[in-house]
């Protein structure tokens, strides 16, 4: 995977979860992912087209992610309910749009499909063939984990009339 991918989502996580939170997210080293399965309980999940193609996963805790919907909301969330949830798949959707403006920006134009929410360990989330890079990024509320999987995108052919 590129570089030019993986920066606009560690500028994009890091300006999102500190103006959310109002607290600087400190990013631990980038790897590679290597299971298909999920090891966090929630799992947020933005689908990108476009310039580059692929994925974009947001996976923590279900406490770390009702922590955040919390701080976000300016209420407290005992239980992962539909407006935490919603409040999550949200906070994917945002980093991954800001993150689609720095790709446009380096000349990647991407769109966005809505974001999805998968709840519960163990889930496959399979990539296939693209590698997915991991970005660790620890708040005070707990840690998320920024995973890239995306690929350049092929131009599609072309009709011969």
């Amino acid at each position: 995977m590129r570089a030019e991918f993986i920066n606009p989502f560690l500028q994009a996580a890091s300006e999102v979860l500190e103006s959310e939170l109002g607290t600087t997210p400190q990013c631990g080293s980038i790897g590679l992912h290597r299971s298909a399965y999920t090891s966090d309980e929630v799992t947020a999940v933005v689908a990108v087209t476009g310039g580059v193609a692929g994925m974009v996963m947001f996976a923590m805790t279900e406490e770390t992610a009702r922590a955040m919907v919390s701080k976000m909301l300016g209420q407290d969330f005992p239980t992962f309910d539909a407006l935490a949830q919603s409040g999550i798949a949200e906070i994917g959707n945002v980093i991954t749009g800001r993150a689609a403006v720095l790709l446009a920006e380096a000349g990647f134009p991407s769109a966005l499909a809505p974001p999805m929410l998968i709840v519960g360990r163990d889930t496959m989330i399979n990539t296939l063939d693209v590698q997915r890079l991991v970005i660790p990024m620890e708040t005070e509320l707990g840690s998320v984990e920024v995973q890239v999987a995306l690929k350049l995108a092929t131009a599609p052919a072309r009709r011969i009339a």
